[in-house]
């Protein structure tokens, strides 16, 4: 057992570090009672981080066969969250639901991206700045959304 976890230590690292950063993400959500929170981010920051492994490990075992690219797989992670991101889109007494919530599962993905191609400097970088958006940007729209909300009722009135 102590050998398999010494030949898989860098993808055990990777896919850790992805779902440690996922979680952090998620946790942030939770807090704020969004509608995908720690597990929706763990599991998409490793899935993408997954699917990197998985393009690398192709790459090294089919890269003579001609017309294959890895890239390929990589790209279409970009894709694939964006459907899951659509259904996190809701539209509601004329107003838009969830596009933070699906922008976060898209960057989330990238941040898993990162981590699954080793880039951990990138990984948690962009999740500090994720953070950063979610949190001290959630702090600054406050008043402007009152102010915004206040001159809607004044609209109403008049």
């Amino acid at each position: 057992m102590e050998q398999f976890f010494i030949e898989n230590s860098e993808i055990i690292l990777k896919l850790v570090v992805a779902v440690l950063l996922g979680m952090v993400i998620g946790a942030e959500r939770l807090l704020v009672h969004k509608e995908a929170g720690m597990k929706t981010h763990a599991l998409v920051s490793m899935g993408a981080a997954l699917f990197v492994l998985f393009s690398e490990a192709m790459a090294q075992k089919y890269m003579n066969l001609p017309g294959f690219n890895p890239t390929m797989i990589s790209s279409n992670i970009i894709v694939g969250i964006g459907f899951l991101g659509a259904g996190m889109i809701m539209f509601k007494d004329s107003r838009t639901r969830g596009l933070t919530t699906a922008g976060g599962l898209w960057v989330t993905a990238g941040i898993g991206m990162a981590s699954g191609f080793g880039l951990f400097s990138m990984a948690v970088i962009s999740t500090v700045l994720v953070l950063f958006i979610f949190i001290v940007m959630n702090i600054l729209e406050k008043p402007i959304r009152k102010i915004s909300d206040e001159n809607e009722d004044l609209g109403e009135k008049i």
